[in-house]
């Protein structure tokens, strides 16, 4: 049997079963073609939809639980009408594409095992294949010998050698973020507490983010401190298959991304999504979101609305438990991750938590 929901000025109408068979229809729409504004004797049309208010709404909508129909009240009761799932699915204007899924939450699809590749180098050229394909890999056991500390170094040096470079920010070249850290430059700021973080990206406030980066895990967390990872690439294209007009706003609007500590600020503004290879290609594919850079939206007072629905439907697709890979860092573990591509989140934790950041870009350094 179809059920509704009802949006913002749209009746979202499943027709088939499963979560993704509904078409969404416009409140005017559905008012003009009530089918009760007819001659009763040449049946034409009576009504002309400038005579509707601009707000028209339904004072009551329901499925009929016989026939199937949609049965929708306007007018403040004044009018019933009736539409059949015959007739809404041959003007299903706003039917979704079924064949677009959500992003995917299977931790298992993207873990390596370590040692069952053996060597480092190989262990490192098989995690950037995947996080190029993927945009995330998970290495178990990848970085542990002879302690993660001093494992960290031969780490870098196997991605430099597999033709990345080591990207410096204003928090230096390896982060240690540990709520007791003392090494970093710029540590003002929530990487180096045991408070949660929820999905955002790096360096969004800057103009070229970094591409890559890569989580070691030094020492666990005693409870909580788990990574959670979203593919934003894949988000986009379903909320560009479900929220076309939402969408529409967040590839075109400019937001500004500003980050103020006690010894650094830049700002940026640019687009939340962003697609300079076209709608198909993830490698192109650009993501800038942060709750916590964020600034007060540059929006037209007529958009502003509209804007802030958008970009809040997103960010609930993307902070569904449901779209998120979760993984905990045990020592040695190390995830790498496309920044262009994926957003990440971190869990509240209790004890010694210690995880080490290095970015990355493609390219090996030129030789002078």
């Amino acid at each position: 049997m179809p059920r509704i929901e009802a949006r913002d000025g749209v009746l979202r109408v499943w027709l088939d079963a499963g979560d993704d068979g509904y078409v969404d229809l416009h409140h005017r729409f559905l008012r003009h073609h009530a089918g009760t504004d007819r001659h009763p004797k040449t049946g034409e049309r009576t009504l002309c939809s400038s005579e509707l208010a601009d707000d028209v709404a339904p004072t009551d909508a329901r499925v009929d639980a016989a026939s199937g129909d949609l049965v929708v009240t306007w007018d403040g009761g004044a009018t019933v009408a009736r539409y059949t799932p015959a007739w809404l699915r041959e003007v299903a204007y706003g039917r979704v594409d079924p064949g677009v899924a959500p992003p995917p939450s299977d931790a298992a699809r993207f873990t390596v095992d370590a040692e069952a590749i053996g060597d480092l180098r190989a262990v490192v050229a098989e995690a950037l294949a995947r996080v190029r394909r993927d945009g995330l890999v998970i290495v178990r056991g990848g970085a542990r010998r002879p302690t993660p500390v001093e494992a960290t170094e031969p780490l870098i040096e196997a991605f430099l050698a597999a033709g990345l470079t080591v990207r410096e920010t204003h928090f230096g070249r390896i982060e240690d973020l540990r709520p007791d850290n003392t090494t970093n430059a710029n540590n003002d700021q929530l990487g180096y507490t045991d408070a949660p973080i929820d999905l955002h990206t790096d360096q969004p406030f800057i103009d070229d983010p970094p591409r890559f980066q890569l989580l070691q895990g030094v020492v666990p967390a005693t409870e909580g401190g788990e990574n959670a990872f979203v593919d934003a690439f894949l988000a986009a294209r379903w909320f560009r298959a479900h929220e076309e007009a939402d969408h529409a706003l967040l590839a075109t609007t400019p937001v500004r991304l500003h980050r103020k500590q006690k010894a650094f600020e830049s700002i940026v503004d640019a687009p939340t999504l962003y697609y300079p290879g076209g709608w198909d290609d993830p490698a192109g594919f650009r993501v800038r979101y942060s709750y916590f850079t964020l600034a007060p939206f540059r929006v037209p007072f007529a958009r502003m609305a509209a804007f802030y629905r958008a970009f809040d439907r997103f960010a609930r697709l993307v902070r569904d438990p449901r779209n998120q890979v979760v993984a905990r860092l045990e020592a040695g573990d190390f995830v790498l991750y496309d920044n262009h591509r994926v957003l990440h989140a971190r869990k509240p934790f209790r004890g010694p938590r210690w995880v080490r950041g290095i970015y990355f870009d493609e390219g090996a350094v030129t030789a002078r």
